[in-house]
C-alpha cells in the first residue's frame, strides 16, 4: 500500500488498483466459503473464518456473538475525526442441495450459497484489509457488518441492531450481488426499495362428515375457499392505492384422499409484503377480521397466526442521491441502473430503519459463466467480476465521506 504522504485525490484510484491486485485471493476466500456453507444461526465456522481474516488485516476492535447468532462487528478507526459509516455484509447460507457442476461445489450436503451471500462476505473482507492500510488517512471510522442469519426468520440484523452494532454509526450502507442484473451493472432505487416481508397461517376449524350428507357437517374447505376470495378485496379495498401492498395465500391444506369425505379442518398460508407501516398495520388487523367473520358466516371458527418479518428497506434519499452522483461519476452513466422497487424482503431495513443510508445491487449474470439461474435456485451462481465492482462501490463511498476534497 501507498504511504500516506499521497495526495487524497489520488486514493481512490490507489485502492481500486489494490482491489483489483487481491482479486485472486478474492475469489479464493468466495470458494473458500462457497464450499463450507453453513446456514442460518449455525454460522459457527463461518464467523470464526472472518474473525481469523480481520485480525490478520491488523484490526483488533472486534466484537464476536452480536446478537442473536454469530454476528460480528469490527472498526477501523481513522487517524483523524470525521463521521463513522459501516458497511454491512451477511454471511449464511441457505438448505437447499447445489446441481452446480463446478470446482468449488459445496461439501455441506443440502446446504448451498444460493444468494450470494459467500461474494458478499469475501467483497467486505477485501475491501477491508484495504481500508485497514489506509486506516491513518482516514477522516472518520470504518463499522464492519458481518451479519449472520439473514434468510431465516427472525434474522441476524434487528438483534445486532438492539445490540448496539450501530450506535455511533452516522451512515449505513449495504450491497446485494443481482443474479438478473447484468454484470458489473450497478442498481439503486430510491425511497422504499424492498418490502416489509410478513407471513400468516389462518387455521378453520369445522366439522368433518360424509359427503353424503353435507347437512350435517361445517365445510372447512367452503370456509377456506370464502376466505382465499375475500382476502383479495383486503388491498382493493383497505389500502390507500399510493400505497403498494401484496397478500399472497400460497398454500390451502385441507383434507385426505378421500372423495367422499367433507374435511373437519382447513389450513391457509400465505404472505404479506407492503412498504407503508399504516399499510401494514391495517392488513395485519383487517386479515384477522375477515377470517374470523367469513368463518363465523359459515358456522366455523378461524385462529389467525400473523408473523411480522423484516421490516421495509427505505433508501433515504439524501444518502442516495449522493451514492448516485459519486457512482456516476466514478463508473459512468452508462453503468448506474435505477431499479423499480421490489416486493422482496431484505432485513437490512433494520439498519436504515434507525441510521440513514442506502441499499445498493451489483450484477452478476453472464450467460458466458453459466450465471444466469435465480437466486434459491440449486444451480445460483454469479459472476465473480461482480465482488471486483462491489468492492469499488464500498471503496468510492469511503473516499467520498472520509477523505476531504481538495
Amino acid at each position: 500500500m501507498a504511504e500516506t504522504s499521497i495526495q487524497t485525490s489520488t486514493l481512490y484510484d490507489l485502492w481500486a488498483s489494490d482491489l483489483e491486485a487481491n482479486y485472486e485471493e478474492t475469489v479464493a476466500v468466495r470458494r473458500y466459503l462457497h464450499q463450507h456453507p453453513e446456514p442460518s444461526f449455525e454460522e459457527k465456522e463461518t464467523a470464526a473464518y472472518i474473525v481469523d481474516k480481520l485480525k490478520s488485516f491488523g484490526i483488533t476492535d472486534i466484537r464476536q456473538n452480536v446478537g442473536n447468532g454469530y454476528g460480528i462487528v469490527a472498526k477501523i478507526k481513522g487517524g483523524h475525526p470525521g463521521p463513522t459509516i459501516a458497511f454491512r455484509a451477511d454471511f449464511d447460507a441457505l438448505r437447499i442441495k447445489e446441481e452446480n457442476n463446478i470446482s468449488y461445489k459445496s461439501k455441506n450436503d443440502g446446504v448451498m450459497h444460493a444468494c450470494g451471500h459467500d461474494t458478499h462476505t469475501a467483497t467486505l473482507l477485501s475491501v477491508a484489509e484495504i481500508l485497514a492500510q489506509s486506516a491513518a488517512d482516514l477522516h472518520g471510522n470504518i463499522v464492519l457488518l458481518h451479519q449472520h442469519a439473514e434468510e431465516v426468520l427472525p434474522g441476524g440484523a434487528k438483534s445486532m441492531v438492539e445490540d448496539g452494532s450501530i450506535d455511533d454509526v452516522d451512515f449505513v450502507f449495504g450491497q446485494h450481488v443481482q443474479s438478473q442484473l447484468q454484470a458489473e451493472k450497478i442498481g439503486y432505487a430510491p425511497g422504499y426499495a424492498m418490502a416489509a416481508a410478513d407471513f400468516f397461517n389462518i387455521q378453520i376449524q369445522g366439522k368433518g362428515g360424509h359427503g353424503a350428507h353435507p347437512q350435517d357437517t361445517v365445510d372447512s374447505v367452503i370456509i377456506a375457499t370464502k376466505i382465499v376470495d375475500a382476502l383479495q378485496t383486503l388491498v382493493s379495498r383497505a389500502i390507500n392505492p399510493l400505497h403498494p401492498a401484496v397478500v399472497t395465500v400460497s398454500t390451502v391444506q385441507a383434507g385426505g384422499e378421500a372423495n367422499n369425505i367433507i374435511a373437519d379442518s382447513a389450513m391457509i398460508r400465505g404472505t404479506v409484503r407492503t412498504y407503508h407501516e399504516e399499510a401494514r398495520g391495517i392488513i395485519e388487523d383487517e386479515l384477522t377480521t375477515l377470517a374470523e367473520g367469513v368463518a363465523a358466516m359459515y358456522h366455523g371458527t378461524s385462529e389467525v397466526t400473523y408473523v411480522r418479518g423484516y421490516d421495509a428497506v427505505y433508501n433515504h434519499p439524501a444518502e442516495t442521491d449522493r451514492f448516485v452522483s459519486v457512482m456516476k461519476e466514478k463508473f459512468g452513466e452508462d453503468e448506474v441502473i435505477q431499479l423499480e422497487p421490489s416486493m422482496g424482503g431484505e432485513d437490512f431495513g433494520y439498519f436504515t430503519s434507525v441510521r440513514p443510508g442506502t441499499f445498493f445491487n451489483v450484477g452478476g449474470f453472464n450467460p458466458e459463466y453459466d450465471a444466469t439461474f435465480p437466486h434459491h435456485h440449486p444451480r445460483f451462481n454469479v459472476d465473480e467480476k461482480a465482488m471486483l465492482v462491489a468492492g469499488k462501490v464500498f471503496l468510492a463511498i469511503a473516499e467520498d465521506y472520509l477523505i476531504p476534497k481538495d
